[in-house]
């Protein structure tokens, strides 16, 4: 069966996401075909959609090696992210759909009785739900790629604190589904904007090992990894 590129380049920036190939570590494509268990044609493709997504990059004479962010580029990122989640709540406003709504509500009401029980194991991932339907309510799929390539290169350029008062956290993000589902877009976009701006003083840049172990041990692609 082969292996679909689109695959093994999530397989490879889980990798970089994870820590598992570290900044400036070469990514060679018999290495990478080994661990997943492909041939080396969907590794070649899935490194040149991840050197257009600025996860990796090729080096005269040494090849394609994960790219090294400078501080300057993850602070950058995280204020165009400020920028563009206040806009997708904006366009969610006028765009959601019942579908939509529903999920919302519902990862606010999970999220506000994880946060009451103190259960924050589980907030991270209902959160980052929370944000990526919003971004698909906003119906605009360049900006929905645009959000969903940041919160990969975010949670691999920085470590995020959990909100000392989630429940407060889970407040606003009700607050920004009320909105939406009025379709007071002004609003909404206020509302995800100050939420953004808190949500970002979170961020703590990681520090990370200078080099990359290649002898990693092998992921069976066949085992349903997306």
């Amino acid at each position: 069966m082969r292996i679909p590129a689109h695959a093994v380049c999530t397989a490879i920036r889980d990798d970089i996401v994870s820590g598992v190939f570290e900044p400036g570590g070469r990514l060679t494509e018999e290495v990478l075909a080994r661990r997943y268990g492909v041939s080396r044609v969907p590794v070649r493709e899935a490194l040149r959609t991840l050197e257009s997504e600025g996860f990796v990059t090729t080096r005269r004479h040494a090849g394609a090696c994960v790219a090294e962010p400078t501080e300057q580029e993850a602070a950058d990122l995280l204020e165009l992210r400020m920028l563009l989640e206040p806009l997708a709540a904006a366009r969610a406003a006028r765009r959601r759909t019942e579908a939509h709504l529903k999920v919302l509500r519902g990862l606010v009401r999970l999220g506000q009785e994880r946060a009451r029980r103190g259960q924050a194991e589980d907030l991270r991932s209902l959160g980052g739900w929370f944000h990526e339907t919003l971004a698909q309510a906003s119906g605009s799929p360049g900006l929905i790629a645009l959000l969903t390539q940041m919160r990969h290169k975010l949670a691999w350029m920085y470590v995020v604190q959990a909100p000392s008062r989630p429940v407060d956290s889970w407040a606003e993000h009700g607050a920004i589904v009320d909105a939406v589902a009025r379709g007071d877009a002004e609003r909404a976009r206020a509302l995800a904007a100050v939420h953004a701006e808190r949500a970002a003083g979170a961020h703590r840049p990681r520090v990370r090992a200078a080099a990359v172990r290649t002898s990693q041990p092998a992921v069976n692609m066949s085992s349903g990894r997306h």
